[in-house]
């Protein structure tokens, strides 16, 4: 019966570690968070094999132990001035919709702990060329900087689901 318990228990404790635990990383001038249940892992940039006519964030597909992987730039996502790939650059592949997708990063700055009572709402005072705001469920205080804490399931539209599910649905065998 203890042996029990102690499952038990351990599985909420696993929980209640993530929890308020953010991945960071840097896009343009601005810092984003994402919960850390929604990474996987973090991955160097590799090659990427182009998907003709699917958005320009979209920039295609990896191979990842096997199993093919869409990948997005999150620069072009939000809209800002494309960078040019380097060895900071890596790809955080998540989980989201049930689908499993490589986001293509500056760089990553940290883990950290952002408790509930410091994440505001978003402001709703907006300017059109703020594309990421859509993305952003809150405002993270971190000492004294804030974080744009994303919303994974609206980094893709129905459109891009559709065309991810399609390559998902395709594994690669190792070679």
């Amino acid at each position: 019966m203890t042996s029990d318990v102690k499952k038990i228990s351990t599985e909420t404790d696993e929980h209640d570690v993530q929890k308020g635990k953010y991945m960071t990383f840097k896009s343009g001038n601005e810092y984003f968070g994402l919960r850390i249940q929604y990474v996987n892992e973090i991955i160097q940039f590799q090659t990427i094999t182009a998907i003709p006519e699917t958005e320009d964030y979209i920039k295609g597909l990896i191979n990842l132990r096997g199993k093919v992987i869409p990948v997005i730039d999150v620069r072009l996502r939000f809209k800002q001035k494309p960078f040019e790939y380097n060895d900071r650059t890596c790809i955080i592949v998540i989980s989201v919709k049930s689908t499993v997708v490589g986001l293509i990063v500056e760089k990553i700055a940290e883990v950290v702990e952002i408790k509930e009572e410091n994440i505001l709402p978003p402001p709703t005072i907006g300017r059109g060329d703020k594309a990421h705001n859509k993305y952003v469920y809150g405002i993270g205080k971190v000492g004294d900087s804030v974080k744009l804490l994303l919303d994974p399931d609206k980094l893709l539209n129905d459109d891009d689901m559709s065309v991810i599910e399609q390559v998902s649905d395709i594994n690669l065998e190792e070679e």
